[in-house]
């Protein structure tokens, strides 16, 4: 090590290194463990911005929806203990959306470690099923070595969160230490012969099906898998909550394929003779309760590529699996050759019609319909609005009746983490200021994490966030009149008045109760050019997009649950 080399705090290395690595912004929650790390963000406030948050939960979030708007890690500072725990929900969303993330956390001094001193957790254990890595720096002259990891195991294999724990002795010391340099991506690249063997198959098939999911995709990736698409004239859907990867107004879109998937792409999926899964698991979601394929060998030929081999043959054995990133494939499969697609014109055909008669809603109870917001904004927003979403029965028409347009015009945990609405549409409007974005939640979704929307007010982000309001926890209430029909307990909500509670917080704030107040509602909530909250007040009996809450109790009895 040079002589010449000048000491600084490990706050400060730190810091350094994440200018190094190219980040423009981190969210967090302030912690007295790691005040050195808020002292040497201070000197770099103009080019790197830090996001004061609410709650540790919104703070994850908010970086969780960085890293999959970017690309590129979502950074969060949280405190010990609490604060730790707190975020621990964005860090399984991260894991399960193949979301880069990396969450440092201030730790205890390492002179009381493992006193059970104030606040002390071991952030190994905590952490290590839900995180590519978890580690700990105690020497601040290695902090260069660590961060440079975590960046690249955050961004290269399936993308995924790291977590760093931060002691707070380490983080004042001072140390000489040598930086390291911008972090690259690792992607595996499929073999030529990969590629042939694909093609043969596809030369063979009568009824092929895509499924498009997963992370590690880029925008010039979903542009070249949509050539790949189009050259070949194939059927195309989507896995739950990435409908974003390909413009659901094309031709060959047929839907997509998650939770409340519509029967006739259910039947597709079901009798389709090849399967070209890119990127997707076919996790639970995707896969309809591991129902539609089956366990090992799918009854469908299938191809499976993934950026981790570990997920290969985890769960579905395919005829041919594919080690690749989704950039990687993606320009490889846009160069091919296409086969004669003349077999499976009319299937591909026959798909999208199927979609688009499954685009049309029926008459939803009650005096707010929205089955007609959506249809609404379809035609009201521009092609590069975001929308978010946390989980909840209300996000199925968000998921059925909104058509995305492209690359990143959804947000949505795959892990169904509630609260993710409002953080999301915080960080969106961070990334994409010159977007709209339109945040939805539901009531019981939006009051875990509602209290962002002090953070939209702050920084003066004009998000407009949709409260679907039923008065309940309406997900485990059909589950429960499901499996235990009029025995309703323990999933009422008595809520406050949201559009009030936004006025406290200085939004603009309106309540809807009936379909025709909703345009205006909302042409107001955009010309006010800040933060608006609309909550629209549905009927109850309106449980999901096909069906009612009295129609479940119904059918449940009557098999005599």
């Amino acid at each position: 090590m040079s002589e010449n080399m000048p000491f600084r705090s490990g706050g400060r290395i730190l810091v350094d290194q994440l200018g190094i690595h190219g980040v423009d912004t981190a969210f967090c929650v302030p912690g007295e463990s790691y005040l050195d790390v808020l002292n040497a963000f201070y000197d770099v406030r103009e080019r790197m911005r830090m996001i004061v948050c609410r709650q540790e939960g919104g703070a994850a979030f908010m970086a969780e929806a960085y890293g999959k708007l970017t690309g590129h890690p979502g950074i969060c500072f949280v405190t010990r203990g609490p604060g730790a725990t707190n975020a621990s929900i964005g860090v399984h969303t991260a894991y399960q959306d193949s979301t880069p993330m990396i969450l440092f956390i201030g730790q205890v001094g390492s002179d009381v470690v493992e006193r059970e001193a104030f606040q002390e957790m071991d952030y190994r254990r905590m952490f290590g099923q839900m995180a590519k890595w978890v580690a700990q720096i105690d020497r601040a002259d290695r902090i260069p070595e660590y961060i440079s990891h975590a960046f690249h195991i955050a961004v290269s294999g399936r993308p995924g969160p790291v977590v760093l724990s931060l002691p707070e002795d380490m983080l004042v010391s001072q140390a000489a230490a040598t930086d390291a340099q911008p972090y690259a991506r690792v992607k595996a690249h499929p073999g030529m012969a990969d590629m042939d063997r694909m093609l043969e198959m596809l030369a063979q098939a009568e009824r092929p099906l895509v499924i498009l999911g997963g992370g590690d995709w880029s925008a010039n990736a979903c542009d070249d898998i949509r050539a790949f698409i189009e050259a070949n004239n194939l059927s195309a859907s989507c896995s739950f909550r990435r409908q974003d990867l390909l413009d659901n107004r094309h031709p060959n879109y047929c839907g997509d394929v998650g939770i409340g998937i519509s029967p006739a792409l259910a039947e597709r999926v079901r009798s389709a003779d090849l399967i070209l899964t890119i990127g997707a698991r076919l996790g639970e979601m995707t896969s309809g309760g591991y129902t539609l394929f089956s366990i090992p060998r799918p009854a469908q030929r299938m191809v499976h590529v993934h950026p981790s081999s570990d997920e290969l043959g985890r769960v579905y054995q395919a005829e041919l699996m594919i080690n690749a990133g989704m950039q990687e494939f993606a320009g490889m499969a846009a160069r091919l050759a296409p086969v004669d697609s003349s077999r499976w014109r009319d299937w591909t055909h026959r798909g999208r019609e199927d979609y688009l008669k499954n685009l049309k809603h029926g008459t939803m109870p009650g005096a707010l319909d929205l089955g007609e917001v959506m249809a609404f904004l379809r035609k009201r927003l521009p092609e590069n609005a975001i929308i978010t979403n946390g989980a909840g029965n209300y996000s199925g028409w968000v998921q059925r009746f909104y058509q995305y347009t492209g690359f990143r015009t959804q947000l949505a945990p795959t892990n169904g983490a509630m609260g993710y609405g409002v953080p999301s549409g915080v960080a969106a409007k961070v990334v994409h200021p010159d977007r709209i974005v339109v945040s939805f939640s539901g009531d019981g979704c939006f009051t875990m994490n509602g209290q962002e929307l002090a953070t939209a007010m702050q920084y003066e982000l004009p998000v407009l966030f949709i409260v679907v309001n039923n008065s309940m926890y309406g997900t485990i209430r059909m589950h429960q009149e499901r499996e235990y029909p009029a025995r309703v307990y323990a999933t009422a909500l008595k809520n406050p008045d949201f559009a009030a509670l936004a006025k406290a917080y200085g939004l603009h704030g309106e309540v809807v109760n009936k379909t025709a107040e909703f345009e205006p509602a909302f042409e107001r909530a955009i010309a006010s050019n800040k933060p608006a909250l609309l909550e629209l007040r549905i009927d109850p009996e309106a449980i999901t997009t096909r069906t009612s809450l009295t129609a479940v109790r119904e059918q449940a009895l009557k098999a005599g649950r």
